[in-house]
């Protein structure tokens, strides 16, 4: 099959879309597929080149996305589309040429249809769904949510057309096991993805900010991302506000290297999140074997069936009894969970599995594969 997935951004500032997308798109490359990525040029993508022979990335000036896709499909014959997120036009632009040239194509909301995501901009939002977004979403081949909440939230909205359910994947060569030997130093709880006031960062200081100091006792918190300057600013404002500046450190955006050392040396992660259809970094985290507390605001209930984490409900304290939980356990009993959440990842989130699911998706649409068991 020859596939383009089109994509507002992948610069590393956009957040989880850029990896989970760019790797997805590599991954089906790898299994045979030809594989286009078509996206706005940004100062520092995810990835800039490749060297795989059927995978190849396409950038371009925003404003001129909508020309450059058109000039690609008349040069190609294009089995699919695959649009990654809305409410920007360059999805909207490949559901009209999609219509134009007879290609199926399918939507991937990236959480943008979510409850908390449609509170914000409210009436933009509105205005959007009558005037274009609605239709495209509608005469999707399929949507695609990456949970079942997720699926079920878009039901809601009244959309009947089929819905796939696939996670986002986890290259587990990216992300390995961490080696963890008793610590007798300072341990570290770690938050990583963006700082902003979705992610319920005020929730970690407050809960924070209760727990008796015995408990918390030669634990800190590292809080790692990027986000808009004046938040960031009322967030070190809160922390020294809370006297926790001795326990509390913002750290900045971690990629690469940086990234996976910081996964490394957490004992917790921790996202309170009031709202995610996925969070990528939460599958990051269970690779390498760090167990997770986070909230019903993200589709990890499994943390919960598996013993590899604390799904909690959103909110200071239940946030402050799971941490009383967690911090009181032993450096073994978090060693047996990371190792849960590990084998969990290799089972079910693994690049390879949902590669060759989305494969077997774009089979079905075309008319080549029987109806996926993920399809609803």
């Amino acid at each position: 099959m020859k596939i383009i997935h089109v994509v507002p951004s992948i610069d590393l500032s956009s957040g989880g879309p850029s990896k989970s997308v760019t790797d997805l798109s590599i991954h089906q490359a790898l299994k045979g597929e030809k594989v286009s990525i078509l996206t706005a040029a940004s100062s520092n993508p995810y990835l800039k080149e490749s060297s795989i022979s059927n995978f190849s990335l396409v950038f371009t000036k925003k404003e001129n996305l909508r020309k450059k896709l058109l000039e690609f499909l008349n040069r190609n014959e294009i089995d699919m589309l695959h649009g990654h997120g809305i409410w920007q036009m360059p999805v909207h632009w490949m559901a009209k040429a999609s219509k134009k040239k007879n290609i199926p194509y399918i939507i991937s909301p990236r959480g943008m249809l979510e409850p908390w995501a449609l509170n914000v901009g409210k009436l933009k939002k509105k205005l959007a769904l009558a005037l274009y977004q609605r239709k495209d979403l509608a005469k999707a081949a399929c949507i695609h949510a990456t949970a079942k909440m997720e699926a079920e939230n878009i039901r809601k909205l009244g959309f009947t057309n089929p819905i796939a359910v696939i996670p986002n994947g986890i290259d587990l060569a990216e992300f390995p096991l961490k080696t963890s030997g008793e610590k007798y130093g300072t341990k570290t709880l770690l938050f990583l993805s963006r700082i902003h006031p979705k992610k319920g960062i005020e929730l970690l200081v407050e809960a924070w900010s209760q727990l008796d100091p015995k408990i918390k006792s030669g634990w800190k918190i590292e809080l790692a991302g990027n986000g808009e300057k004046n938040y960031i600013q009322a967030i070190q404002k809160l922390i020294q506000r809370k006297g926790l500046e001795s326990e509390i450190t913002i750290i900045g955006p971690q990629f690469g290297q940086a990234k996976l050392e910081a996964y490394h040396r957490a004992d917790l992660f921790l996202l309170p999140t009031y709202s995610e259809n996925f969070g990528i970094v939460i599958a990051e985290a269970l690779a390498c074997g760090v167990p997770v507390i986070t909230t019903k605001g993200t589709p990890w209930e499994e943390l919960n069936e598996l013993q590899a984490g604390w799904w909690i409900d959103i909110g200071t304290n239940s946030l402050k009894e799971a941490l009383e939980n967690a911090l009181s356990l032993s450096d073994e009993e978090r060693k047996e969970m990371g190792l849960k959440g590990r084998k969990l990842i290799e089972e079910k989130y693994s690049i390879e599995v949902v590669a060759r699911q989305m494969i077997q998706l774009y089979q079905w649409i075309l008319g080549g594969q029987e109806k996926p068991e993920f399809v609803l």
